[in-house]
C-alpha cells in the first residue's frame, strides 16, 4: 500500500521539455514510474524520451488518463501551470519548483482549496516516492526498496538520508512537502494519510525551524495518530532572526526553535533524535519490536 501515488498514477510533465523536466522524466521513465504525457503549449506533437507532449493538462487527462501532474516551470510561470492542473481536476499536483513567490503559492493553494479536487504537494519540494511502484519528482528511486514505513519531510536531503538510513526497512511512501512559509500539503495532512494506510506500520516526521508546523503536528498526533512517530528537527545551532535554507526557516524570538519543536513533539509521545542518524536508529529499534 502507498498514499496518494501508486502503480496506477499516470505522471504528465508540466515543463517537459525543459532542461530539469526533461531529466527528470527520463530518471522517472527508468524508475518504471509511467510517465503518460507531457505538456508544452508550443510543442504539440513533439515527444520526449518517447512521451508525448500535448498542448494542456486538460487535454493530456483525455487523451493520456493522466491523474498526477508533476510541475518543473520557472518560478515565474509556476502559478499558471497549477492553475492549469487545478482547473483540470486533477487529483494530485507535485510543484517541485524553487523560489516561488510566497503570494503566488498562497493564490493557487487558495484557489485549490476553492475548488477542492486537487491535492498540491510544494512548492520548493524534492516530490513524492512510492518505492517500488511510482516516483513523482526529483527523488532517487534507488535508495531504498518499498516497506512499511511512512515519511514526511520539509527538507529534500533529510528525505534522501532518511530513506538510505532506514533501507534495510523500507518504505510505503516518501513525501517532501517543501520548506516554503506556505506549502499545499502539510505534516498534519500526511500524518492522516498514513494513520489511515493500512499499509504503513509507522512514521518518520522530518521538521525544521521557524513556523509552527511542528507543533500543531504534535498537537495532533497526540490527538488522532495511535501508530508509532520518530521526529527530527533540523536547526538545533540556527542563529536567531537569520533565515537558514529554505524560505520558511527563520526563528523570531521563542517562537519556532528547533527545542520547542522537540519538547511538543516529545509531549506528544514522539521519540525526537538529536541526529538524523539517531532518530533513524529510533525509527530502527520501533521497526524491530512491530
Amino acid at each position: 500500500m502507498a498514499i496518494w501515488l501508486d502503480e496506477n498514477s499516470r505522471i504528465v510533465v508540466q515543463g517537459i521539455t525543459g532542461s530539469e523536466g526533461t531529466k527528470h522524466t527520463k530518471r522517472m521513465l527508468a524508475a518504471g514510474t509511467n510517465v503518460v504525457a507531457g505538456v508544452n503549449p508550443r510543442k504539440v506533437g513533439q515527444q520526449v524520451e518517447g512521451v508525448p507532449v500535448f498542448g494542456s493538462v486538460a487535454d493530456a487527462i483525455e487523451q493520456a488518463g493522466a491523474n498526477v501532474s508533476v510541475i518543473f516551470v520557472p518560478p515565474k510561470f509556476t502559478k499558471d501551470a497549477a492553475i492549469e492542473a487545478i482547473d483540470a481536476a486533477i487529483p494530485l499536483a507535485v510543484v517541485i519548483t524553487e523560489g516561488v513567490p510566497v503570494h503566488d503559492t498562497t493564490e493557487f493553494w487558495a484557489y485549490g482549496q476553492s475548488k477542492g479536487t486537487t491535492r498540491i504537494i510544494g512548492p520548493n519540494c524534492p516530490g513524492i516516492a512510492s518505492p517500488g511502484l511510482s516516483n513523482a519528482g526529483i527523488i532517487p528511486a534507488d535508495i531504498t526498496p518499498g516497506g512499511r514505513i511512512g515519511l514526511v519531510s520539509k527538507s529534500g536531503t533529510l528525505t534522501y538520508q532518511m530513506m538510505y538510513e532506514l533501507r534495510e526497512f523500507g518504505f510505503s511512501t516518501c513525501v517532501g512537502i517543501g520548506g516554503d512559509p506556505v506549502i499545499g500539503t502539510t505534516h498534519i495532512d500526511a500524518l492522516d494519510a498514513f494513520q489511515a494506510d493500512p499499509g504503513t506500520d509507522a512514521i518518520v516526521m522530518i521538521g525544521e525551524i521557524g513556523g509552527d508546523a511542528e507543533e500543531r503536528a504534535a498537537a495532533h498526533i497526540e490527538a488522532h495518530v495511535t501508530k508509532p512517530v520518530v521526529g527530527y528537527v533540523a536547526g538545533f545551532t540556527a542563529p536567531e532572526g537569520k533565515t537558514m535554507g529554505h524560505a520558511g526557516a527563520i526563528v523570531s524570538g521563542s517562537s519556532g526553535t528547533a527545542q520547542a519543536k522537540k519538547e511538543a513533539l516529545e509531549k506528544a509521545g514522539v521519540r525526537v533524535g538529536k541526529t538524523p542518524s539517531e532518530t533513524a536508529r529510533l525509527m530502527a529499534d520501533i521497526m524491530r519490536s512491530l
